[in-house]
């Protein structure tokens, strides 16, 4: 992170931000409902039930790869938990070319889908199918 903030994606339409004022590169940051801890679980259950593995975390911030479908390209993805505006920012780039075909878009669009779907369960269910 640079000052409290997720990095800026590159001049490439190979990445989005909910950080970055770049026309197509800005996405809205997931709006959360309940606890931050609760939202954070969430998201971390979220982020597993869509393919992704959490390769580092620390006090509100979380590091994950997903390997694209064809040819195993790895995307990363970034997560910072915004309490005071109770929003979950985030950061997807693919890590090498320079289009990704709307792949980071449609990731950040089911992922956003899954963590809906995860804050809607009822607290100590499990979790359902992918």
């Amino acid at each position: 992170m640079t000052d409290g903030k997720l990095p800026p994606c590159p001049r490439r339409p190979n990445c989005v931000s909910s950080e970055d004022d770049a026309g197509s590169a800005r996405i809205e940051p997931f709006a959360f409902t309940g606890t931050p801890g609760d939202a954070w679980e969430c998201l971390k259950r979220a982020i597993q039930g869509i393919g992704g593995a959490i390769e580092f975390e620390s006090d509100g911030y979380i590091w994950a790869v997903f390997k694209t479908t064809v040819f195993r390209f790895i995307d990363d993805m970034e997560f910072r938990i915004d309490p005071r505006h109770r929003v979950v920012h985030l950061r997807s780039a693919s890590r090498i070319g320079y289009y990704d075909f709307g792949v980071n878009h449609r990731r950040t669009a089911a992922l956003r889908q899954r963590f809906l779907q995860e804050q809607a369960r009822p607290a100590g269910s499990s979790a359902v199918g992918p």
